[in-house]
């Protein structure tokens, strides 16, 4: 067993059940989304990214296209409530739709490279 492959396996799989975790609710209701919660989902996707960067295979660029993709818009949704939190109105049912919304096209990119981590493993011929 590769203990590089099960660290980077593991911390593509958290990425991706923490920011469902904070995806699923109302998509208005700030009650439903915990703010620790996209708070580690951001540090975990951080760290997944930087396991990425010393792949140099076709696939290992898509791994780290989605994770950069599921960062920038996990940070952007930080700020988002950050900004409404402290700047604003208020944690509003928009504001909470817009950071909900976020998060969840991060889900998306995190998906996609969980798909990759299946596929890549499937795959996977031992010699």
């Amino acid at each position: 067993m590769n203990l590089e492959k099960v660290v980077f396996g593991f911390f593509v799989l958290l990425a991706a059940t923490l920011n469902f975790g904070f995806f699923i609710g109302d998509l208005g209701d700030a009650e439903l989304h915990n703010s620790y919660e996209l708070y580690a989902a951001v540090v975990v996707n951080l760290i997944a990214t930087v396991l990425k960067f010393g792949d140099r295979t076709q696939i290992g660029a898509v791994h780290l296209a989605t994770s950069l993709v599921a960062d920038l818009q996990l940070i952007a949704a930080a700020l988002v409530w950050g900004y409404a939190s402290y700047v604003g109105d208020g944690l509003t049912r928009e504001a909470t739709a817009s950071v909900v919304s976020l998060s969840g096209g991060a889900l998306l990119a995190n998906i996609v490279s969980v798909v990759l981590l299946v596929v890549e493993t499937v795959s996977f011929h031992r010699r």
